[in-house]
């Protein structure tokens, strides 16, 4: 997210760490614990993700999130109860559709 904010959101990156600890205060942070690098790992090598992509899927199932909102991972990508949906696709995903309020 640092980079994001950097790169495409135009912040410094003191603006972009402290949104980041402003974050980090409003919200639970997830540790990368040993078991989800492991998991990371097979992620990489059984299905050719990036090593952080694999280690942000991984930390995210295990929390039990639902949905894992990424323009750069590939649309529908399911795996530990886990979807990836990208959220500027011209066609919203209807977990995330609920999550906006635009469907009942």
């Amino acid at each position: 997210m640092f980079n994001v904010l950097v790169r495409k959101a135009g912040r410094s990156r003191g603006d972009a760490r402290a949104a980041m600890l402003g974050w980090g205060d409003a919200f639970t942070v997830v540790p990368t614990t040993a078991d989800a690098m492991v998991k990371a790992m097979d992620l990489a090598a059984d299905h050719g993700l990036a090593i952080r992509d694999a280690v942000v899927l991984s930390v995210a199932s295990s929390a039990g999130c639902r949905l894992l909102l990424s323009e750069d991972m590939q649309e529908g990508f399911t795996w530990g109860g886990l979807t990836v949906v990208n959220p500027f696709a011209d066609e919203k995903h209807e977990l995330l559709a609920i999550l906006l309020g635009e469907r009942p």
